[in-house]
């Protein structure tokens, strides 16, 4: 992959890019097999990669510069400003709205809020596309409300020129910290969620809900774990950490029962919409803290999916998990250091699968999906 930016020095968040897209996979599956090499494990399968370009579908960008010439992109620490808007990473389609948005912010008068001086309104534009139909999710973080009346007066302007845009809200975070949202968040349409689809399951993304940004890597996830349980003899499920219910929503069959746990109650809406729209009738989603759940909970499903944050599910989790001990879990990592300490608590499982899928390439990061079966 080509980046201007990279290759100038402006911008290196794509650490790896320099190295052939082969060694990078096998870096990464050394990493894991490093990681795992305590463990006995059953299966190692062939890593899942996608496109190397391309193949985000989201875009945080930093508002910066005047509001009459903005630049969206990224600061660097000593506040230098790098235009984004041609990052390989981001679909062609992007560029074309990173155009008109530019003329929006200047027509609305949404002033670029200027770190160094704190003053300004507008911090971030959040733009996430469907790959269903291309539809179109915007969010703009402002500091406060004072431009609000300004942008709703101009939105209509923005909305003839993008058709595409289904989804848009204003998102206010007043903190001078690098926090990209805050907590309130005010529609600006009817419609507040966008449609994706994978594997022929609906998914929905509302303005706070966390979603995969590789949808082709993430719907061959999905699949995956769709396919392992189905191998199995499962009747009731948890998802913990469920998010949207990607997972959950897969794996699930008309007559399993599924509970699915998320702490963000944008995601559960989500969730809950697609479960009503697929028509099952055994799926509970409910917004609560997973550990919490799972440790006050009294019964004992056939298997436990857990799709943790970066931190991992904890010793607690694991504690109990390992004393609950489900016939089956099923771990999905995006970060495979928390994730192996979590197996390394999980005592009275053995490893059955393990396979490794790159929705991050040119960096060290990846996801992994790993079965794990309890001991006779």
């Amino acid at each position: 992959m080509h980046c201007v930016q990279y290759t100038t020095g402006t911008c290196r968040s794509c650490q790896w890019l320099e190295k052939p897209y082969d060694r990078q996979l096998d870096e990464k599956q050394s990493h894991l097999q490093q990681l795992l090499a305590d463990h006995v494990v059953g299966e190692w399968l062939t890593p899942v990669s996608g496109a190397q370009t391309a193949f985000r579908n989201k875009a945080k960008m930093v508002v910066s510069g005047s509001v009459e010439r903005p630049l969206l992109g990224m600061l660097h620490r000593d506040g230098t400003p790098v235009d984004l808007c041609a990052c390989p990473l981001y679909p062609a389609s992007f560029g074309p709205v990173f155009d008109q948005l530019k003329m929006f912010i200047a027509r609305a008068g949404l002033t670029p809020y200027n770190v160094a001086r704190k003053r300004g309104e507008l911090k971030f534009l959040l733009l996430t596309e469907s790959t269903l139909d291309g539809g179109l999710m915007l969010r703009f973080v402002l500091r406060s409300t004072t431009k609000l009346a300004q942008l709703r007066a101009a939105l209509p302007w923005l909305q003839q020129q993008l058709p595409q845009l289904k989804v848009i809200s204003v998102n206010i975070q007043p903190v001078h910290m690098a926090i990209l949202e805050g907590e309130t968040e005010i529609a600006l349409t009817p419609e507040q969620a966008l449609e994706e689809r994978f594997n022929q399951i609906p998914l929905y993304i509302r303005p706070q809900s966390f979603f995969q940004t590789n949808p082709r890597v993430a719907a061959s996830l999905y699949a995956t774990a769709r396919e392992w349980v189905r191998q199995l003899s499962i009747a009731s499920m948890w998802d913990l950490f469920c998010g949207v219910g990607g997972f959950g929503l897969h794996c699930a069959t008309p007559e399993m029962h599924l509970t699915g746990i998320e702490i963000n109650a944008e995601a559960i809406a989500c969730a809950r919409q697609s479960a009503l729209t697929l028509g099952l009738k055994h799926v509970d989603f409910q917004a609560l803290d997973s550990t919490r759940f799972a440790t006050a909970e009294g019964v004992v499903p056939d298997l436990v999916l857990v799709n943790p944050p970066r931190r991992g599910i904890g010793a607690d989790l694991c504690d109990y998990l390992a004393a609950m001990a489900p016939p089956h879990i099923l771990y999905s990592s995006c970060n495979a250091e928390s994730m192996a300490k979590d197996l390394a608590l999980l005592s009275g499982y053995s490893i059955q699968k393990v396979q490794l899928f790159d929705m991050f390439p040119h960096t060290s990061h990846y996801e992994v999906l790993v079965l794990l079966r309890r001991n006779a």
